[in-house]
């Protein structure tokens, strides 16, 4: 059976999708490759995106999450993105006030008001 059609890639899909990952053969292994395996067998590798572009795909998901991009969202549904992107972890990520407030289409001081009303 092709690796690509194995129920196991099927059933993982959607969050190798969600995580910026991808499915990759044996031929195409490197060390940090994560090996999936099924009844003992290696029947494909999962490559994990570098952390470089980490806080666009966390955007990214939120924004499929909430319908719509960050800048054309209601006051409420921003506030909802932040909550997500912080359950994510994306404030932890360098300039990620900064890179999120410019796709939103609002202040620094906004996101951080939001946070702080988060964490209260």
């Amino acid at each position: 059976m092709d690796a690509a059609q194995h129920p196991l890639i099927a059933a993982i899909n959607p969050v190798l999708v969600a995580l910026g990952a991808r499915v990759v053969t044996a031929d195409e292994q490197q060390p940090a490759d994560v090996p999936l395996q099924w009844e003992g067998k290696t029947i494909a590798l999962v490559r994990l995106p570098p952390l470089h572009g980490a806080l666009d795909r966390l955007i990214d998901s939120v924004e499929r999450e909430l319908g719509g991009p960050l800048s054309r969202l209601s006051r409420n549904d921003k506030q909802k993105a932040i909550r997500l992107l912080d359950e994510l972890g994306a404030f932890t990520l360098r300039r990620a006030v900064e890179d999120v407030a410019d796709a939103m289409g609002v202040s620094r001081i906004t996101v951080y008001n939001y946070l702080n009303a988060i964490h209260r």
